[in-house]
């Protein structure tokens, strides 16, 4: 009876192994293989345990018709841009390898940071000189305290190939949670 039971748990567990790994597939017909792009990488997204210097996210001058319309947005239209832009992550093509998982993660961070740029400046306009200083200073708290939590993610993979991606991969996740963050607390 024992001996029953237990090939009947090794068979639903195996039909489900089988399913997960199904799943996960790639199910394009275009190989996803792209041109190495590693040379792109500079050595601090390459390299979790270089130093990120980086104090506050670099505000640039609105120049752009989106950058434009992002202004005129209300809290609500700007979270439904955010989900928006998290849904296009979660629908987008996986790689296969560590090196195009790296590449991939390395972009959503790029993404992420940039509408986080955007959302900053935007609370530079609106903000008053009293809150702007506060937003500053919590913003340079927080850049330390996602590079730490970044850092110590990735040491669990210390060595191995796993350990850059899982770097940039928790950057990525924290800076779009900082963008939700900033959005619901400060935009109008």
């Amino acid at each position: 009876m024992q001996v029953k039971k237990n090939r009947t748990f090794s068979m639903i567990l195996l039909t489900v192994s089988l399913g997960i790994v199904t799943a996960c597939g790639n199910t394009s017909e275009e190989p996803t293989a792209k041109p190495d792009d590693s040379s792109k990488q500079t050595q601090n997204e390459s390299d979790p345990n270089a130093s990120n210097e980086e104090v506050e996210p670099e505000t640039k001058p609105s120049t752009g018709k989106a950058d434009e319309d992002n202004s005129s947005l209300t809290k609500e239209q700007y979270l439904v841009k955010l989900n928006e832009m998290e849904e296009e992550d979660r629908n987008g093509e996986v790689g296969t390898t560590t090196v195009e998982l790296e590449n991939q993660e390395t972009e959503r961070f790029e993404k992420w940071n940039n509408e986080l740029n955007h959302i900053y400046g935007l609370l530079q306009e609106q903000l008053s000189s009293e809150q702007m200083e506060q937003l500053r200073k919590e913003q340079r708290e927080w850049i330390q305290q996602r590079d730490e939590k970044a850092k110590k993610a990735s040491l669990a993979y210390q060595g191995g190939s796993m350990e850059a991606l899982e770097y940039v991969a928790t950057q990525a996740s924290m800076t779009k949670e900082r963008c939700y963050e900033l959005v619901a607390k400060y935009v109008n």
